[in-house]
């Protein structure tokens, strides 16, 4: 038969019919560890309870009405994320590509106001916004800008932890906004020096720029903070969010603070799905199961443990360039091309990502047990230790 399908995905050969926490399970009931959470996504686990009632009873209650009317579930996800953040106020989307929309027009008008023509947005080499046409022109990787020009105006790349390269711009009059991922995940689970995030505010409220922190995969717990911009003492002007905030259920929120808050008036921007009933019903979920057990401090826990036991079972193994982290955020970088071994995991019971050519990317979820990660860290370490031998 025909895949009726687009080629927009090179899917690995496996369909999950059902999933209870980090555990799925394939048609033919085969078990695995998820071991990346539908890419950041399934922070809670699969199945999880409290989150398939909200969505339960939402769904027969209400599912949309549209913007153009009042949403209360929205207003009570705008005022806890403004709430458990710091900052001033939110705009609902469906996705991260979407709030990073949002976020890139933010930084326009912001420019525009002050009789900026052609403003400039300062993003990062090995960077991942989205795959729309501004977000993937942001994203810098030339692989996602390919076969798409002419790519969108408005940005210039410098090298990702380079605090420097961001100060050399600072004569030009034409820089509005600086987005960065306070980690990056798609470019390799790349943590920058712990004063950049820090250097880059300060550069920020020299120049009358936005700081804009792109979130979408660090945000609601990942990190060991509930946002990963608390590790630092700071707050953007500008945050977005998506992932985990939904647990799988499609949501994106842009945040924004003080004169970034200010900035969109009616018909500057909108949405016909963002900030359903049914959707915010599921973030302010999310956030209840989150901060009630403060879950970024298990997420830390768990991300210390992983790179403890990976250091320690693969210390002995050549090949191995680097083992890093934050939270749960995980790379393992090896010396080569290490593609195969998703595969080969597959096999094995074990989902993982490899990115950046050569780092394993584990993006396991918070309510993993103590047993899961030992078995976990004990299978794909010998799996590599056998692919370098």
């Amino acid at each position: 038969m025909t895949d009726s399908l687009m080629s927009t995905y090179a899917r690995l050969p496996v369909t999950f019919a059902k999933g209870e926490g980090a555990l799925l399970w394939d048609e033919n009931g085969k078990e695995y560890v998820d071991a990346i959470s539908g890419i950041a996504v399934c922070s809670l686990g699969h199945a999880n309870a409290d989150i398939a009632k909200a969505i339960a009873d939402q769904a027969s209650t209400l599912v949309h009405t549209s913007n153009l009317y009042g949403i209360a579930h929205q207003q009570a996800l705008g005022d806890e994320l403004t709430r458990l953040s710091g900052m001033d106020k939110a705009f609902f989307a469906n996705s991260g590509a979407e709030a990073n929309e949002a976020a890139i027009k933010l930084a326009r008008l912001h420019g525009n106001n002050q009789g900026i023509e052609e403003p400039q947005i300062v993003v990062m080499d090995n960077s991942f916004h989205g795959r729309t046409m501004a977000t993937l022109t942001a994203t810098g990787n030339a692989k996602v800008h390919a076969g798409f020009a002419p790519l969108v105006q408005g940005f210039i790349r410098v090298p990702y932890g380079d605090l420097d390269a961001i100060k050399a711009l600072a004569e030009r009059k034409d820089v509005v906004a600086v987005l960065v991922e306070p980690v990056q995940g798609e470019g390799g689970v790349n943590i920058p020096p712990a004063d950049y995030l820090p250097g880059i505010r300060q550069l920020c409220d020299e120049n009358n720029w936005l700081m804009m922190l792109d979130e979408i995969q660090t945000g609601m717990s990942r990190t060991g903070k509930l946002f990963a911009f608390q590790h630092y003492g700071i707050t953007p002007d500008v945050m977005t969010l998506a992932k985990a905030l939904g647990n799988g259920m499609p949501i994106g929120a842009c945040l924004a603070n003080d004169k970034a808050a200010e900035l969109f008036a009616p018909g500057n921007h909108g949405t016909t799905f963002g900030g359903t009933p049914l959707a915010c019903r599921v973030g302010l979920e999310v956030c209840r199961l989150m901060t009630e057990d403060k879950l970024w401090e298990r997420a830390e826990e768990l991300g210390n443990a992983f790179v403890a036991g990976f250091e320690n079972a693969l210390k002995d193994v050549d090949g191995i360039d680097n083992i890093r982290g934050q939270g749960l955020m995980i790379g393992i970088q090896l010396n080569k091309s290490c593609g195969p071994l998703v595969a080969q995991a597959l096999e094995q019971g074990m989902l993982i990502n490899v990115t950046a050519d050569n780092v394993i990317r584990l993006l396991p979820p918070i309510v993993m047990t103590d047993q899961q990660v030992q078995e976990l860290i004990e299978k794909l370490s010998t799996l590599i230790s056998d692919f370098l031998s």
